[in-house]
């Protein structure tokens, strides 16, 4: 008797569905997208696709930010206003303090916020330990929130920063004081350089547009880590 390879793929088909039924076999949480993102879990391929799925889930971004481990996130809720004619703020937090502290703190979209713990916690911190043997203590930012346009455009589409989806990151202390700059280490063959370097491949995927001293003069003295976009990393 032949047997055709479609049969065989819908018996396989069957088989599976039977096993996850059974529970003879489970995906990985990490690697299930129907799962709840975790902020403790591995970073695999689908985590920025759960992450693109919050955007519009005030909810369900909320109970993501309530998985990250004590102390590495200090955050309030915010309900949705207005602070700038013509630039109104949806599913927001006000930041206060990640696992390091920051300069200031400040508003923003809940994937934004989620993001960025997501980063610290899984290769921001870790990248410094190999590099540095060290944790960062504090992070320099020049603000996410802003009522403009994208920049260098008196008409057209708003920033990511209008809308508080981005942050611009300029520097880091680490725990024994030292300062690693943007602005002054950018493009160093030492361990800042190599730091600075690995630091914005590494938001790639966690952040959908990802910009350094390389995409443009703008940009030479921070990094913008915003959410629009997939894995658009200059």
């Amino acid at each position: 008797m032949k047997i055709h390879a479609r049969e065989v793929f819908a018996l396989i088909a069957i088989v599976v569905g039977i096993g996850f039924e059974k529970q003879w076999w489970t995906i990985p949480r990490e690697w299930a997208p129907w799962q709840p993102l975790y902020v403790a879990d591995p970073l695999t391929p689908v985590t920025q696709w759960k992450l693109s799925r919050l955007a519009g889930n005030r909810e369900a971004c909320l109970a993501a930010l309530e998985t990250a481990p004590q102390g590495a996130l200090e955050y309030v809720p915010l309900d949705d206003h207005t602070p700038v004619e013509g630039c109104p703020l949806s599913n927001v937090v006000r930041v206060q303090r990640g696992a390091a502290a920051f300069n200031r703190g400040f508003v923003a979209s809940c994937p934004l916020a989620l993001s960025w713990t997501l980063y610290e916690q899984h290769r921001l911190q870790p990248l410094a330990e190999e590099i540095f043997g060290q944790p960062i203590a504090r992070v320099q930012h020049y603000g996410s929130f802003a009522c403009r346009n994208i920049y260098g455009r008196k008409e057209g589409r708003r920033s990511e920063h209008a809308s508080a989806e981005a942050i611009d990151v300029a520097a880091f202390r680490l725990a024994d004081g030292r300062r690693i700059e943007v602005l002054k280490d950018w493009g160093g063959e030492d361990a800042a350089g190599t730091f600075l370097k690995r630091a914005q491949e590494d938001a790639c995927g966690l952040f959908g547009t990802v910009l350094g001293p390389g995409y443009n003069a703008a940009h030479a003295n921070h990094f913008h880590l915003g959410m629009r976009g997939v894995s658009f990393c200059r």
